[in-house]
């Protein structure tokens, strides 16, 4: 039986290979969520629809209307057509709107002597005083 010999070690001085981490293989690796991505992919379209609105109202000679091209050609690329409908635009008016308020109200509530604690938190306890003797 012929002898077996061991590997031939890398000479000095030679990159070595490199062993991912323990766990950290393409098996165990994150996957994209396809309906985050979707729901994404609408809302990105709702901007680039609201940027092609504005751009006449500020001029291609602008500043902000060459700024404004540029984004919706980059963003453009992404967004197929018909990525966004009449029903995601205004889902998306209506959750903007909501948002909107209730940021609205937190402000408000800061404004009038800060945030209180939900009702549902119970009070912090209160250190007793020392009785002076």
């Amino acid at each position: 039986m012929p002898g077996i010999s061991p590997p031939a070690a890398a000479p000095q001085g030679a990159p070595q290979p490199q062993q991912p981490p323990f766990g950290s293989s393409s098996a165990t690796g994150p996957t994209p969520n396809k309906g985050y991505e979707a729901a994404a992919m609408q809302r990105v379209g709702v901007l680039v629809k609201a940027m092609t609105e504005l751009l006449p109202q500020v001029g291609m000679q602008s500043e902000l209307g060459q700024a404004l091209h540029k984004a919706i050609g980059i963003l453009g690329k992404h967004v197929p057509p018909g990525a966004t409908s009449n029903a995601a635009e205004k889902n998306q008016i209506e959750k903007m709107a909501i948002q909107n308020q209730q940021n609205g109200a937190m402000q408000a509530q800061l404004k009038q002597g800060g945030a209180q604690p939900p009702a549902s938190m119970p009070p912090k306890p209160q250190m007793p005083m020392p009785q002076a003797a």
